[in-house]
């Protein structure tokens, strides 16, 4: 996930019938946008493919010429393999110039010489007639939220990729591997996952104050230190540290594995169970540090007492790329790495 909080926005169920009979005539009209995407260089044999997903099983039968996207960060597997989409989410949380799209999409933007396509605003949950106004051949929303109901929805417009297990829970490689195939350029995608792998362990390797070290990624609310809490191994902030960097998980997290939660908390009062670990990263301002140290309970925990807290700007490009996607990585591994290691280097 991008922003640190995630949520999804459920249908009344009368809306949702009376939409779903408005969308194949949403779909047939003329898109919003004029950006004329890249032709998809799959070639047609690629085609059918089928893909397995969280509420089944999506079946593309033909090339998907018109690719839409939703939710954080899809967007861009197309763009990666040199595809413009029709149509994707607008950012609200990280973007740095307020036009919903972060900087390391806009600059592939430019390279492809692509229009801006359709933002989607999902603020108040999915603009499902926006989306079929982009009249697209494929969804792509394998690391998203959807509930089966806002599935059912969008599979009226167009064939939906969804997240194959658990809710905001799809590691980076795999969503490249499901949003690719869809595409049809499944091999396209491994050697994409295979140059992001290879990108965040060379930035790990100039990086060796945070090699070998337990990364806690909490999120803390400075006018209530009662409680701490931290992203689980479900979350793709610390998974991505340590499935494709190899970093340890504290125990609190390495007691997480297989857990369906995305986020828990520990009361303050039970601080030690952070005792072994080295670096807390958390989204705040410079004032954070300071606040945990004046806490009693919590300056009594080894990394917050020594400074070992990494602190992201909130709301930043740089705090959101923490979220790993296949443009933040090439973007800003290399930055956000030192950011990381910069408390741990005294």
């Amino acid at each position: 996930m991008g922003p640190p909080v995630r949520s999804s926005r459920l249908l009344a169920l009368g809306a949702a019938a009376a939409l779903a009979l408005s969308l194949s005539a949403c779909a047939s009209a003329a898109p919003e946008s004029d950006a004329a995407p890249d032709a998809n260089p799959a070639s047609d044999d690629a085609f059918p493919v089928t893909i397995e997903h969280a509420f089944g099983e999506t079946t593309i039968t033909e090339k998907p010429e018109r690719v839409a996207t939703i939710a954080w960060a899809n967007h861009e597997v197309p763009l990666a393999l040199g595809i413009v989409p029709v149509g994707m989410s607008k950012v609200t949380w990280g973007d740095d110039d307020d036009n919903g799209i972060l900087p390391w999409v806009e600059e592939k933007l430019d390279e492809l010489g692509g229009e801006t396509p359709v933002l989607f605003d999902e603020t108040d949950g999915i603009d499902y007639e926006a989306v079929a106004d982009t009249q697209p051949d494929v969804i792509l929303a394998s690391y998203s939220g959807l509930t089966e109901e806002e599935y059912d929805t969008l599979s009226k417009i167009a064939p939906v990729v969804a997240y194959p297990e658990v809710a905001w829970g799809t590691p980076v490689d795999e969503m490249i591997e499901m949003n690719s195939k869809a595409l049809g350029l499944e091999e396209e995608g491994e050697a994409l996952i295979e140059k992001v792998d290879a990108e965040g362990k060379a930035a790990l390797e100039a990086t060796p104050a945070l090699q070998g070290k337990k990364v806690l990624f909490a999120y803390l609310d400075p006018s209530d230190l009662s409680q701490v809490g931290y992203y689980t191994a479900t979350d793709t902030r610390p998974g991505y540290l340590h499935d494709n960097l190899g970093l340890p998980y504290p125990a609190l997290v390495e007691e997480s594995v297989g857990s369906t939660k995305f986020d828990l908390t520990v009361s303050a009062e039970d601080a030690a169970k952070f005792d072994d670990v080295d670096l807390f990263v958390a989204y705040g301002d410079d004032s954070l540090l300071a606040t945990l140290q004046a806490d009693p309970l919590l300056s009594k925990i080894p990394a917050i007492a020594e400074g070992r807290v990494a602190v992201l700007p909130n709301s930043t490009p740089i705090a959101a790329s923490a979220n790993p996607s296949p443009l933040s990585i090439s973007w800003g591994i290399d930055d956000y790495l030192a950011m990381l290691a910069e408390p741990l280097a005294g």
